[in-house]
């Protein structure tokens, strides 16, 4: 398993060529020998699926002693299971194939090789965290994906925006850190370790246990539990944690696709995925879980619908795919939800870099109002991006459908207060989604060009690399979520053997699902039929009669100002903060307090003292010879005495 750790620590490897090798190698010809290097690990991968499949256990592989402390024990160690072996497939797919876009797209910027070592740095934490076999190595991949995300985001430091959102993400996710470092020592402080295996194994011994927190007796597995969740709300950008998801489209555009697609708002999802044993201990939590994925699923879909920046639109729909994996664990289904993220992570990268295509060729244009007609100008994009959208909708046969439907039908065929919430939600989402995907291709692709001249006198298809990059995850869109159905989430499968823990009440839900009536699996699909219809009606009428039907909607209003939680936030919460920060920390602690009894104290006694010892100072040296010899008298009459 030497190879393994090889393959592990190969993107840092990459980052580190990239850093201090460019300036004697051309980055395009160092980022093709990474590119092949890190196919060769994918190959690598592959070899290992038959003895994982085969084997009900993890293999751990040590790399070395990390800590000690009393009865605390900490290795850095390795785990290599069907759940982290899939992942690790998935980063390294779309990572693979970001590099090999980004090569192309940030050809001209002066700082590529910065951008190439610092999306290899990100791949490296995010292999940290899926591979790790204790919470503190998790979190330290968890860490290091949101420093990496900081680094990306503002990767356009000279931008304004590109800080602003940079920051956000940074503080939004402080704010969430909190509650997983304190989860992770709740586990220490019950579990005495925070090794997957002992901790999982040793749950059920304490589901009837209670602790005291805040002086109130609660169950540990529901504390730890919630702790860990809130963490994964910020992540994975759940309703109230998710400001920061669309901001971060001030980011180069493969940036959006590495962490839209397969790396740090997926960590959550994985993480509740991974602690299944820890989640399925407390039924109270999951059901917290259901609402709050179907709540985030529905509010970014309605923000979406009337988003006009391209990126963006692309974002609140990861933001609501994201609701729909949440509200699949909350009902326990953690291997449909992870076979969606899978899918996702394809589809996703898909619609962001043909999104990155469709900018590069009109001058760096984001806002769709100003495209259309580009189905002629940009075939090739157009196909990539239709089959992208078709993929999100859950088209028939393509990979999200093979998922997302199944979702829905788990969550009607659950039969609980939450399941039937979520459904309902989930459906409405659906369709809204089909919404703004069809509204976005007929914006962009259809009707009458509305780009400048000049901009469609230099609109060109991608290169050859872009193209390549394109192609592959358009073959993932219409073909994973085939393939692998049956080894994911098929009756008997033991793909997942002992990796994840569910009661066989919540297992029953997908057998009962099968047999639902056709008119309910059927929905999701005539609403986007409808979508598409909606979507022609409303636009062909505001073309004909020039005027825009949602200026005079008061929901309009609402749903672009995102649901109102920036200003929220930005009105009741950051402004009152920086005001106390300002009167209270600012002008009373550190003007006042600490500067009067520090630097400014300090200076001005001081300065009195010489005043006072400069008036003593007359220039006679008998005074002088005085003084000395009382001193000396002084003294030595101190050391007689002891």
């Amino acid at each position: 398993m030497n190879n393994m750790l090889a393959v592990i620590f190969l993107p840092l490897v990459n980052f580190f060529l990239f850093l201090f090798l460019t300036p004697w190698i051309k980055t395009y010809t160092l980022g093709l020998r990474v590119l092949v290097s890190m196919s060769a690990a994918i190959v690598y991968l592959l070899t290992l699926i038959p003895s994982v499949i085969n084997s009900k256990f993890s293999y751990v592989e040590f790399s070395f002693f990390w800590a000690e402390t009393g009865v605390f024990q900490l290795d850095w160690a390795f785990s290599i299971d069907a759940l982290s072996l899939t992942m690790l497939f998935v980063v390294f797919i779309v990572s693979t194939l970001v590099h090999l876009y980004s090569l192309e797209y940030m050809y001209e910027d002066p700082h590529l090789p910065r951008f190439m070592s610092y999306l290899s740095l990100f791949t490296f934490f995010m292999l940290i965290l899926i591979t790790s076999d204790n919470f503190v190595g998790l979190f330290l991949g968890w860490e290091g994906v949101g420093l990496c995300s900081y680094l990306l985001i503002s990767f356009w430091f000279t931008r304004i925006q590109a800080n602003k959102a940079a920051i956000q993400a940074m503080i939004v996710n402080r704010v969430a850190d909190l509650t997983f470092t304190a989860g992770v020592l709740c586990i220490f402080y019950v579990f005495n370790s925070v090794n997957f295996d002992v901790v999982f194994a040793v749950v059920p011994f304490f589901q009837k246990s209670t602790i005291s927190f805040f002086n109130l007796p609660v169950s540990p597995i529901s504390l730890i539990a919630i702790l860990l969740f809130f963490g994964a709300m910020g992540k994975s950008a759940q309703i109230g944690l998710h400001t920061w998801l669309p901001s971060a489209m001030e980011g180069p555009t493969p940036v959006s696709a590495l962490i839209h697609a397969a790396t740090m708002v997926t960590a959550g999802v994985f993480l509740i995925i991974r602690c299944s044993p820890l989640f399925e201990g407390t039924q109270t939590v999951l059901t917290f879980i259901t609402f709050i994925g179907g709540a985030t699923a529905f509010m970014a879909a309605t923000a979406g619908l009337v988003q006009n920046d391209l990126k963006k639109v692309i974002a609140y729909s990861t933001c609501s795919q994201l609701g729909y994996m949440i509200f699949a664990c909350g009902l326990s289904q953690y291997a449909l939800s992870f076979f969606h993220l899978a899918n996702h992570a394809f589809f996703k990268a898909l619609l962001f870099l043909s999104a990155g295509a469709v900018i590069h060729s009109i001058a760096g244009e984001q806002d769709m109002r100003r495209f259309g007609s580009l189905a002629t100008l940009l075939p090739y994009t157009y196909a990539m991006f239709l089959i992208g959208s078709l993929a999100l909708t859950g088209f028939p046969f393509l990979t999200g459908f093979y998922s997302k439907d199944i979702i829905l039908e788990i969550a009607a065929a659950s039969f609980t207060l939450s399941g039937t919430f979520v459904y309902w939600l989930g459906l409405i989402t659906a369709f809204f989604t089909s919404y703004y995907s069809f509204r976005l291709l007929y914006f962009a692709f259809y009707g009458e060009s509305k780009s400048p001249r000049p901009y469609l006198l230099h609109v060109h298809e991608v290169e050859n690399g872009m193209a390549w990059a394109l192609c592959f995850l358009a073959l993932g869109s219409i073909f994973l979520g085939y393939a692998a159905k049956d080894l994911f989430i098929g009756q008997g499968s033991p793909f997942w053997s002992s990796i994840i823990v569910a009661h066989a009440s919540n297992k029953d839900a997908q057998l009962v699902g099968e047999f639902l009536p056709f008119y309910i699996k059927i929905l999701p699909l005539f609403g986007s039929l409808f979508s598409i219809y909606l979507v022609s009606k409303i636009n062909d009428y505001e073309d004909g009669h020039k005027v825009a039907l949602h200026q005079y909607l008061p929901l309009y209003r609402f749903l672009s100002h995102k649901w109102y939680f920036d200003a929220v936030y930005n009105k009741e919460i950051n402004i009152r903060l920086l005001a106390a920060a300002y009167s209270f920390v600012f002008k009373a602690l550190d003007k006042g307090l600490i500067e009067s009894w520090g630097p400014t104290g300090l200076s001005r006694i001081i300065s009195q003292i010489s005043i006072v010892i400069l008036r003593d100072q007359k220039g006679r040296v008998q005074e002088y010879a005085n003084t000395i010899i009382l001193s000396i008298t002084i003294s030595i009459l101190y050391m007689i005495s002891y």
